[in-house]
């Protein structure tokens, strides 16, 4: 099969439209800096699974040989807290369980400062490996389940009782209070039972439900995604199920930052908004393969530097597909209606999705139903509360307040400060105190009050 190969260095340059969206006459939001504030991990091609989707084409059949060793992968993670003392790490796969020395991982990440999550099929997460991967550190657990109907999840996942295990896991998951989320590959196959799902996985106490779009990579090469009305409609769905569960369980979509738009039109007191969901790869999310090599998401073959050859700082400052990606929303550097539409600093298309369809980095989004009309200003989020900004106080904070903010995950930090002084200031309140953080939590898109130790009353690491 054959990978899509990287857009040349001259498209990521390209200059700006002629048609782009104008600038709003409002002051420009000021850029956000680029920090790795979360990682995704491929830590090995090997699985038990073979599912047809998969981005990095895993499967039984694929060996340890050529994967980072313990002792490279340690070096890395210290090379990324170097830059960022309070990363995600989501270690991944292939199967990641299938890794002996992952609990190894997770803990050296976990004392240096990262929160570490796995992502997993689920079909080997035995209560012993559950407590093991607590004891590691691991504070929460992204499972796959694509169908409540086994005959089609085993077969989607080439995995004959792969469903039942599955479900079994997600069930002691919940009875270790183990966080988890439950993540959906869309296709036209399960299109009429998202929100069975969705009903499912907050009955089962989910944290999160995410809704992958087809990205044509990997595997997933030889499928077909839906077409673009029909995702337009699924993104119209999913604006109805955030609102229906906020306060117990947060939706997104993935690989599909339209969803934004949908969010401006339909709900525009959604939570999510405080959450810039364009696209942030290569800005403030990268993928590490499992041989080293580092890209701007687990969706795109382009390579952006060899962490056996060089330092994480040196490839996530100085690599040109990751300038190229950061400029591109300031420039008027994406292609086709991408470039010129007025989502595009909020939403700005899937670029994993336009690499696989055009080979284009920064080309056109081709799965978008929206025509922009090329002549509206610029819609920007709000500056001081967007994912990855950095918080900024104005209030006193308690010592003990201060320290509960401190051990929230970098790139949602600035969203939570921002609220906890915003109603404050609406109260009349001078000092945020610990009683205050108690109250907010019940604001947030998931009531995280016996969910995130960092949040919650009396917890302690």
């Amino acid at each position: 099969m054959t990978v899509p190969r990287p857009a040349a260095l001259d498209d990521f340059t390209r200059p700006p439209q002629s048609g782009a969206a104008p600038e709003s006459d409002l002051a420009p939001a000021p850029a956000i800096e680029a920090i790795p504030h979360v990682v995704a991990w491929n830590l090995t091609e090997r699985c038990n699974l073979a599912c047809a989707h998969c981005y990095i084409a895993a499967g039984p059949w694929r060996s340890a040989g050529g994967e980072l060793t313990t002792s490279e992968v340690r070096r890395i993670a210290d090379e990324i807290l170097a830059i960022n003392p309070a990363p995600m790490f989501v270690l991944s796969g292939g199967e990641p369980l299938l890794r002996e020395d992952l609990e190894t991982i997770a803990a050296h990440a976990k004392a240096g400062g990262a929160t570490v999550v796995v992502g997993t099929n689920g079909t080997g997460l035995t209560a012993e490996r559950i407590a093991s991967l607590q004891e590691a550190g691991v504070t929460g657990v992204a499972v796959s389940v694509d169908s409540l109907t086994e005959r089609y999840h085993d077969r989607f996942r080439h995995g004959t009782g792969s469903l039942g295990e599955t479900l079994a896991a997600v069930e002691r998951l919940g009875e270790a209070r183990l966080d988890f989320i439950i993540q959906t590959s869309l296709t036209r196959g399960n299109r009429g039972e998202l929100r069975q799902i969705a009903a499912w996985a907050a009955g089962a106490g989910a944290v999160c439900f995410n809704v992958y779009f087809l990205v044509e990579t990997g595997r997933g090469a030889g499928m077909h995604g839906l077409e673009r009305q029909e995702n337009d409609a699924v993104l119209d769905e999913l604006v109805d199920l955030q609102r229906e569960y906020r306060g117990r369980m947060m939706v997104r979509s993935k690989c599909q930052p339209q969803l934004m738009r949908h969010i401006h039109e339909k709900d525009p007191g959604s939570p999510l908004l405080h959450y810039a969901t364009r696209c942030p790869c290569g800005v403030q999310y990268c993928r590490i393969t499992p041989e080293g090599k580092v890209t701007p998401c687990p969706y795109t073959p382009a390579v952006a530097g060899d962490l056996r050859e060089q330092s994480f700082g040196e490839v996530w400052h100085e690599s040109e597909v990751f300038r190229a990606l950061r400029r591109a929303p300031t420039e008027g550097a994406l292609g086709g209606k991408c470039g010129r539409c007025e989502y595009q600093v909020v939403c700005g298309g899937c670029r994993a999705r336009a690499h696989a369809t055009t080979g284009d980095l920064l080309g056109e989004d081709p799965s978008c139903a929206y025509d922009p009309p090329g002549d509206l200003p610029l819609l920007r989020p709000e500056p001081a509360a967007t994912y990855g900004a950095q918080p900024e106080t104005t209030l006193t904070w308690t010592p003990e307040a201060r320290q509960r903010i401190e051990r929230i995950p970098s790139f949602v930090r600035g969203v939570v400060t921002k609220r906890v002084e915003t109603l404050a200031q609406r109260e009349g309140i001078q000092e945020i105190t610990p009683a205050l953080l108690d109250r907010i939590r019940q604001e947030m898109p998931v009531d995280f009050s016996k969910k995130l130790p960092w949040f919650a009353r009396g917890r302690k690491e």
